[in-house]
């Protein structure tokens, strides 16, 4: 009865930290599949659309740091249920959101809770799983939460909005969300640490980086002159420089700038930006694609992309074995090469492309790349990295995926838009018209997409990491835009 008894007061801190994981990956590929008809209901320009994802991943990424750090001075358990309740309100904001403008800083505010939930789950499975046996079980199951809350946000994404209206993809988060809080009372608080809170250097970072993000969406709708995006860069220069210049100065500063000085983990850092834009913004352009020119309804197009979720778990669960087999740069830039081929495959689409022999093949392979590049990147960001700092060096892979993204989405969403609106083409059919701009968004994403390949060849290391004697961490593979 005893044992029966702990494993049952095992098993719901558990399902805490995996659900609350599969809630974060869910959110964002269930609102990718109701874009289409979030544009059409509200009226959201073609441009500002990938704000309805950006505000998310953007908050997300660039709080990501702050959020563990509050996790150490205030207690992860404190701050994972802050989190979670952000998140529910903030979910019940975008459900009813009656404009654009009021969904955007919805999905932003989800994005802080999210960085408040996300790395105090992942660190609360070492305080409330004390066997090694039962932790590395925890650790498993909360990495296989990504692959399968991309199938699951998907499949919901389709059926939610086919069926209920997209405004249930935000409030299917509410009871989610209050499970995952009535049960975190049962997870196992970690010790507290002494220092300060950098919120003035996650302000300044998170400024710039948003200011940067909208110039980029600005020059897609009115071209490279326009004054308030020439602004806004000028603003994002200064912002990210005066980050940039705080974190040199702190004593525990959110972003330590040593960990740049390692050619290897920079090089990481670059390339996963690199090829983070590619994949995401694929799936974004070819997302609208399959609901506006070939006419898939939400349930369709989320049953659609399940060759991407297969070659995302293909991808993540073979780059483990190949990692003993052969570096990281090499891995890395196989990788994606594999994305830039699909990618570049994809810039081809017309109006009645075949699902089964373009489309979907793409998809697998996009993904397949993408999922061998971040696990490789991942070993090759925390190579040589000392234990203290381990967490730190992943954390940053992380935010530099999100940052990708989100820049992904903003110039493949501008170039698209901007080919689209082209005087030239005004005597095609709308599809026709559509397809011209997602084809030239699809080429630029293969061509960043090899120059992440080339980034990699170019810095990581040339030798196999893991020595005899050393255990390199590989943390799992994000979803997409987390």
């Amino acid at each position: 009865m005893t044992v029966k008894a702990g494993q049952r007061r095992g098993l719901i801190p558990l399902l805490v930290i995996a659900t609350a994981q599969l809630m974060l990956v869910l959110d964002d590929s269930i609102v990718n599949i109701a874009l289409p008809t979030i544009q059409r209901e509200l009226g959201v320009d073609p441009v500002h659309l990938p704000w309805i994802v950006n505000a998310y991943i953007l908050a997300f990424g660039a709080l990501l740091l702050l959020g563990g750090r509050i996790g150490d001075l205030y207690g992860r358990r404190r701050a994972l249920q802050a989190g979670l309740a952000i998140f529910v309100l903030a979910s019940l904001a975008g459900g009813i959101g009656f404009n654009s403008e009021m969904l955007i800083a919805a999905r932003a505010v989800q994005g802080l809770g999210a960085a408040l939930v996300a790395p105090n789950a992942l660190a609360l499975i070492t305080t409330t799983f004390s066997e090694r046996k039962t932790r590395d079980a925890a650790l498993s199951l909360y990495g296989a939460m990504s692959g399968l809350g991309i199938v699951v946000g998907l499949l919901l994404g389709g059926v939610l909005t086919d069926t209920l209206g997209w405004r249930w993809v935000f409030f299917i988060n509410i009871p989610i969300g209050i499970l995952v809080l009535l049960g975190s009372r049962n997870l196992v608080e970690a010790d507290r640490h002494s220092g300060s809170l950098d919120v003035r250097g996650a302000v300044l970072g998170t400024g710039g980086m948003v200011a940067l993000v909208y110039a980029i969406t600005r020059f897609g709708e009115d071209g490279f002159t326009d004054p308030i995006g020439l602004g806004l860069i000028g603003t994002a220069l200064v912002l990210l420089a005066a980050f940039i210049a705080t974190q040199a100065r702190s004593g525990t500063p959110l972003v330590p700038l040593n960990l740049f000085r390692d050619r290897g983990r920079a090089g990481a850092y670059a390339s996963m930006l690199l090829l983070a834009i590619g994949p995401m913004g694929t799936f974004y352009v070819i997302t609208l694609y399959l609901q506006q020119v070939q006419q898939y309804s939400p349930l369709q197009t989320g049953a659609g992309w399940l060759p991407f979720a297969a070659g995302l778990v293909v991808g993540a669960g073979s780059a483990p074995k190949l990692l003993n087999r052969a570096t990281p740069r090499f891995i890395t830039a196989v990788g994606a090469l594999l994305s830039a081929l699909a990618a570049f495959w994809f810039s081809f689409i017309q109006v009645d492309t075949s699902y089964w022999l373009h489309l979907a093949p793409a998809m697998f392979v996009l993904a397949l790349g993408f999922g061998l590049g971040v696990i490789a990147l991942t070993q090759a960001a925390v190579y040589h990295t000392e234990s203290h700092e381990a967490g730190i060096a992943s954390a940053l892979l992380n935010s530099a995926q999100q940052i990708g993204v989100a820049l992904g989405l903003a110039v493949l969403a501008g170039i698209a838009a901007t080919i689209t609106s082209r005087p030239e083409h005004a005597n095609l059919t709308e599809g026709a018209q559509l397809v011209t701009g997602y084809g030239s968004a699809l080429a630029v994403a293969a061509g960043l997409l090899i120059a992440a390949g080339i980034v990699a060849a170019a810095t990581l290391p040339s030798k196999t990491p893991a020595q005899p004697d050393e255990k390199p961490v590989v943390a799992g593979v994000n979803q997409p835009g987390h």
